[in-house]
């Protein structure tokens, strides 16, 4: 195999490597947000879709909401808009 063709190999290995940490890195974050937001008591399956679907950096905000927030309206309330 060509120098290039075992290059272009390992930059697409690579390339699949980082794409399937930062996707696990998501399910593990939207796990921890399903997880904290119990405290409110049973999420509904939108919520939960809403949450899986989510990017990380919302993700992020709406963990910061409910750490933050003074309860479940605050927290539907990011999750609405």
């Amino acid at each position: 195999m060509s120098g290039f063709a075992e290059r272009f190999i390992q930059q697409g290995l690579a390339q699949v490597l980082e794409e399937g940490r930062q996707e696990g890195r998501k399910e593990g974050e939207a796990t921890i947000l399903l997880h904290m937001l119990t405290k409110f008591g049973q999420q509904s399956d939108a919520i939960r879709q809403r949450v899986q679907a989510a990017n990380a950096e919302t993700l992020l905000r709406w963990s910061a909401r409910v750490l933050t927030g003074d309860g479940l309206d605050a927290v539907y309330t990011e999750f609405e808009g």
